[in-house]
């Protein structure tokens, strides 16, 4: 039997990043202004990435940001069991655990978007 090796060049990985984190971005309502602070990009770099003229660098603060964001999508998504308006309802809402404050808010910066992706994943262990 002929073994198949799977590899993945840089430019598959990045379009593969774009494309989940617009997807995400779009599900949970965030405008590409907001997008672009939660990555630290600037709003023509958003409009690039929209159009498939910029892809973000793996190894830099946005890939990993990127992957942040898509990770809180995944745990909001199985949380709210796929409802679109659920996740957009608890994204924007104050939360005592935030000190009353709005996820949506907190997630413009690493450390706030950190503490989210905790909460959620610690939620989502709670049986």
């Amino acid at each position: 039997m002929q073994q198949v090796n799977h590899t993945y060049d840089q430019p598959d990985r990045q379009e593969v990043l774009a494309k989940a984190l617009l997807k995400t971005a779009i599900y949970l309502g965030i405008t590409n202004a907001k997008l672009g602070r939660v990555l630290g990009l600037s709003p023509a770099t958003i409009s690039r990435l929209h159009g498939g003229k910029y892809l973000l660098s793996a190894g830099r603060k946005e890939w990993e940001l990127a992957v942040l964001l898509i990770r809180l999508f995944r745990s909001l998504d199985s949380i709210t069991g796929g409802s679109k308006d659920t996740a957009r309802t608890w994204l924007n809402s104050q939360n005592d655990a935030f000190a009353g404050r709005k996820p949506v808010e907190l997630i413009e910066t690493a450390e706030g978007l950190v503490r989210v992706v905790a909460y959620l994943d610690a939620s989502r262990g709670i049986v």
